[in-house]
């Protein structure tokens, strides 16, 4: 995976290679101290994956990559600031790290990486293999209701309720919607960590505190935080086959 560092510190481009050395599928093809430095290596040795700061002197990480002509590769952005999380998403960055990165998250997001690359284009106008990536509990999403934005790690979701053409997320102390329907969502969730409890809700398995029989054959699951969700009597079935050994 060819790769070039993008970071005006010296110093954290050095700590970033280091760091990098754990991962033998990742070839570092270069470094660049700013973008003027960058694009034309960019052009030249065609990266598969930029490891690329936000704040640098002259264009920041965002203008680089409105300058790129051409395909623009995978993008990591690193950044000592974590205000600018929600536009990373706007980029299509498959993650954000924060300075000093740490060898857990940056294993994550060369994780995220090689998923996105063994990942065919789907057919279809407009479409993309992102489009139809399976999301796990450590993939992180941009949600945005009305003015609050969140950047949530999926496995932080603990519920999602269908509300007509919306979906309610439960996380922590909030409740956002986002314009989806379950169905979609769904599809696009890993069944081995969501599991799709009803017609209305899907939940996640990690946060489940008690299950009791209900009625009709059904069951009733208490999730951390206190949510009881019924599982229907249809459901509950494929739930006792998933679970039991």
């Amino acid at each position: 995976m060819k790769t070039l560092i993008i970071d005006d510190e010296r110093l954290a481009r050095n700590e970033l290679r280091r760091l990098l050395e754990n991962f033998p599928k990742v070839q570092i093809i270069g470094e660049a101290a700013n973008a003027d430095e960058a694009l034309p290596m960019i052009e030249e040795l065609e990266p598969e994956l930029l490891f690329l700061d936000i704040q640098m002197p002259g264009k920041n990480g965002f203008e680089l990559l409105q300058s790129i002509e051409g395909k623009t590769p995978e993008v990591i952005f690193t950044t000592a600031f974590d205000e600018y999380a929600i536009k990373a998403f706007e980029y299509n960055a498959l993650d954000y790290l924060l300075k000093p990165v740490e060898l857990a998250r940056l294993s994550e997001a060369i994780h995220r990486v090689e998923e996105e690359q063994h990942i065919p284009e789907a057919s279809g106008a407009g479409s993309s293999g992102i489009s139809t990536k399976i999301l796990g509990e450590n993939d992180q999403v941009f949600v945005k209701d009305g003015e609050k934005c969140w950047f949530v790690k999926l496995g932080k979701v603990r519920l999602f309720e269908s509300m007509g053409n919306y979906v309610r997320l439960y996380f922590d102390d909030q409740k956002p919607l986002v314009l989806k329907s379950l169905n979609a969502l769904e599809d696009r969730l890993n069944p081995a960590t969501f599991f799709r409890a009803n017609r209305k809700h899907i939940i996640n398995l990690q946060w489940i505190e008690k299950i009791e029989p209900w009625f009709s054959g059904g069951l009733l699951v208490t999730l951390r935080g206190g949510d009881k969700i019924e599982i229907s009597r249809r459901q509950a079935i494929r739930f006792k086959d998933l679970l039991s050994l």
